[in-house]
């Protein structure tokens, strides 16, 4: 089984630049405090790294 992270948005993407909305948007994420459970890669964890006043890291799984 593959490792994987639960991923909770908790910021709003108004009056942020568009590089960050585009990463809210590759994760899956579009609303407050949606969750999304995704596989745990450094693509993935590259992109929380790049907005980590607006999305927490939930639990890791495996």
């Amino acid at each position: 089984m593959a490792k994987t992270i639960v991923v909770k948005q908790i910021g709003s993407p108004i009056r942020r630049p568009e590089s960050q909305r585009a990463t809210l948007k590759g994760l899956g994420l579009n609303k407050m405090h949606r969750t999304r459970e995704l596989e745990d890669t450094p693509a993935v964890r590259g992109m929380v790294a790049k907005i980590p006043h607006m999305v927490e890291i939930i639990e890791e799984k495996g």
